[in-house]
């Protein structure tokens, strides 16, 4: 029975980003003598090249000018000297749009390998009076192979803040980065195309990308995901623990005792039923994963199955190599595992893995025989993963 494997948990955990930057390395006492000097000889990392327009005006001013001086012409000569002022003008005023700009990087994780995300780059104008146009930023991500180009389009008045959107698709997981290499400007005729270089870096963490399994007929993890005969998770009378009531709560679940002690509304959290829920654990043995592709796919299936498993509500557990088993009943503890997944390499671990197989096929970790419908993995060929639940195979993918 083929399955669709769901996309990570659609929340934002929104991160702080990055600080606010300029072009403006270091504050200067404002003078004409060092105004003229920086428009004469421009910062490190600025860069001011010529467009196609630009290279056309200075053609034809060029052509202009010995017309002029051939036929001494006062209206030629005014004529150049107009060509010549809208040139410098343009560099003026490219250099003055970006005084007082800010800029910041604003990602909202989390990012899933193969799947496009959006994120925001942004921008600020703390001028007074001038506003700012025509701005681009060159960004880059570290596993993308072409860069991204983001341009502000319109205008950026002064005291005015906005949020440039852009897409990229993270080639692989783990860690990732995304860099502002230049920030750039055209504005306002053209003529100019004045850049800064910038240095600018954020890191950020790719989940595994999702992947479609199949689950092996008359399997326990079929009867477990079909729901039959089976309570709902988190339904049983065992109190497990209590927490702070929230907005989508049941008004049966609080705690008035608890609330009435704890002057605050608290609500009962009941553990699921054993028999309901399953384990995760990953071993990211080297010797037993010595294919790099293998791995990924591992890591992939690992996180798709637990996707599908908490959205029914029948995980209870995941663990990642030699880190120990956590309970897994709320999102964030979910995502922490999913975090364990992007950071996993193939290790030599301590732990000993008996390297025979069991009656049905699957890997017999020593060290956790003693849990129930406890879900583990091993390769399937040389290409395939297969998962097994109490070492009876389930899914493969």
């Amino acid at each position: 029975m083929p399955v669709a494997a769901d996309t990570a948990p659609q929340t934002l955990k929104k991160s702080p980003g990055s600080s606010w930057q300029s072009t403006r390395t270091a504050r200067r006492r404002f003078s004409f003598r060092t105004l003229l000097w920086m428009m004469i000889f421009p910062q490190r990392g600025q860069k001011t090249g010529l467009t196609a327009s630009g290279l056309l005006l200075i053609v034809l001013a060029l052509a202009i000018g010995m017309a002029a001086y051939n036929s001494a012409s006062n209206i030629l000569f005014l004529t150049l000297s107009l060509l010549l002022g809208c040139l410098i003008l343009s560099g003026v005023l490219s250099w003055l749009n970006f005084s007082r700009l800010r800029w910041r990087l604003d990602l909202q994780p989390p990012f899933r390998a193969g799947q496009e995300h959006s994120a925001g780059l942004c921008v600020r104008n703390e001028k007074r009076v001038l506003p700012s146009y025509g701005v681009w930023f060159d960004l880059e991500v570290e596993s993308a192979s072409q860069p991204i180009e983001v341009p502000l389009r319109g205008r950026l008045d002064p005291r005015g803040e906005t949020r440039l959107e852009w897409s990229f698709v993270p080639a692989k997981r783990g860690v990732d980065r995304v860099k502002l290499n230049a920030v750039g400007s055209l504005f306002p005729f053209g003529f100019l195309r004045k850049a800064f270089s910038v240095e600018l870096e954020e890191k950020f963490l790719v989940w595994p990308a999702a992947v479609t399994y199949r689950i092996a007929r008359a399997s326990a993890l079929q009867r477990l995901s079909s729901g039959e005969s089976l309570r709902r998770a988190g339904q049983s009378g065992d109190l497990l623990s209590l927490r702070r009531y929230q907005l989508d709560d049941s008004h049966r679940q609080i705690h008035w005792k608890a609330s009435a002690r704890l002057r605050q509304l608290m609500v009962r959290q009941t553990a699921a039923e054993a028999g309901d829920s399953v384990s995760l654990w990953v071993e990211i043995s080297a010797e037993l994963w010595p294919r790099p592709e293998q791995f990924e796919l591992l890591c992939s299936l690992a996180a798709s199955l637990a996707s599908d498993l908490f959205a029914q509500g029948k995980l209870r557990a995941a663990g990642v190599g030699e880190q120990p088993m956590f309970p897994v009943r709320r999102l964030i503890e979910l995502e922490r595992f999913f975090d364990a997944l992007a950071l996993a390499k193939p290790t030599n671990p301590k732990i000993f893995v008996s390297p025979q197989p069991n009656n049905f096929g699957g890997p017999r970790p020593m060290h956790r025989m003693h849990r129930k419908n406890l879900v583990t993995f091993a390769p399937d060929g040389a290409r395939g993963v297969c998962a097994y639940l109490d070492g009876e195979r389930a899914a493969t993918a």
